[in-house]
């Protein structure tokens, strides 16, 4: 069985992780996975086993991606597609109409909606809203990664939210990481009795790293402690002005796009996320997997679902400096069941994501599988 998922690229990002994962996954258990990227590009293509293929479709702009699709469609005829983001998720049901292929095809989305920066223009979030209400319905299965998100995306765009399903981020293998050798660099942050603070992603708007860098201000005031930021993006030049401005630059780093992050959340003392949306929030599972504290914003959707309402972790208020600064503190000088925490990751094991989707993607043979 032919098995395809289609996304822009796979540049480092959850969605992108998360379709490594699932790649990975479905090709072990025997399916015939397509990678299908509007460009092959990105750091995670290494990631990918080598009997997955890569289709790269060399569209330069997504209006050209329709074509693309349409053609990919006819000469591969798979047997069922995953299509991940507006508006690929759109595209890849309207490609399906025109090229008469009777491909299975499951829509999924990673983000929430109705807090996302495209709906600044109205126009389009018109488009977003009107199209995914158009051309949803038409899908043999709707995901969304967390319970929050689904609930978000059946308002948003006046779906039903009885075909949406949700589906928890494939995030920890079969085996929890092991313990490697500590990161050395930047020393700064790694050497040093210090207690060390990590924050992991992208640069940008919704990760709401000035707050963060306004709470460990404040932190500093009290703990002998290190801010690092892996990761890449249009704010950072602001984000270094704001620590200058605090007199924070000799205690907070951020040296860019980290590929491998594990050796980093097993040397830290705390991970902190505060954005003011997530889909879900894979940087909290994987945290949890080394057996490091969390503390984060009660941000839609994912954070509270990962953290069972708090039980795994502190979850303070969007935008609440004080709150954050003061959770990051109690979480340092508190003692934490690292069992526990590790045990609660493996909830968000590839296995059952793959479980989870194959019912949707090929529910005849899951059926039969239960059976057998």
């Amino acid at each position: 069985m032919c098995f395809s998922i289609l996304l822009p690229d796979l540049r480092g990002g959850g969605a992108e992780r998360v379709a490594v994962n699932l790649a990975n996954g479905f090709a072990l258990r025997g399916y015939k996975v397509d990678m299908v990227l509007l460009s092959a590009a990105g750091e995670l293509l290494g990631d990918l086993r080598p009997e997955i293929r890569i289709v790269d479709l060399k569209v330069q702009r997504m209006r050209w991606a329709f074509p693309a699709l349409v053609r990919y469609l006819r000469q591969a005829r798979p047997d069922a597609v995953l299509a991940n983001m507006w508006p690929l998720t759109v595209l890849g049901l309207w490609a399906r109409t025109l090229s008469r292929v009777p491909t299975r095809l499951v829509v999924a989305e990673h983000t929430t909606w109705s807090r996302s920066p495209l709906l600044a223009r109205w126009s389009v979030g018109w488009q977003v809203r009107a199209s995914m209400h158009r051309f949803f319905p038409k899908a043999n299965g709707i995901v969304t990664v967390s319970q929050g998100a689904a609930d978000d995306l059946a308002s948003f765009a006046h779906l039903d939210r009885r075909t949406i399903t949700a589906i928890h981020n494939p995030v920890v293998g079969t085996h929890l990481p092991q313990a490697s050798e500590p990161p050395t660099s930047p020393s700064g942050w790694c050497l040093g009795a210090h207690r060390r603070v990590l924050a992991v992603g992208a640069l940008k708007q919704e990760k709401d790293y000035g707050a963060l860098l306004n709470a460990f201000a404040a932190l500093r005031q009290r703990v002998d402690a290190r801010l690092l930021i892996l990761g890449e993006g249009e704010d950072r030049a602001a984000l270094e002005a704001q620590a200058h401005r605090m007199g924070i630059t000799d205690s907070m780093f951020m040296p860019g796009f980290v590929k491998d992050t594990a050796p980093y959340y097993r040397h830290a003392d705390l991970h902190v996320l505060s954005s003011t949306a997530e889909g879900f929030g894979n940087v909290v599972v994987e945290a949890l997997a080394a057996g490091t504290p969390v503390v984060s914003t009660d941000c839609p959707s994912g954070p509270r679902e990962i953290l069972c309402d708090g039980q795994f972790g502190h979850l303070v208020p969007v935008g609440d400096v004080q709150a954050l600064a003061a959770a990051m503190q109690a979480s340092l000088t508190a003692t934490h069941d690292r069992a526990a925490l590790m045990a609660r990751a493996h909830d968000f094991s590839i296995d059952k994501a793959v479980d989870q989707y194959e019912a949707l993607l090929f529910p005849a043979h899951a059926s039969s599988k239960a059976k057998s």
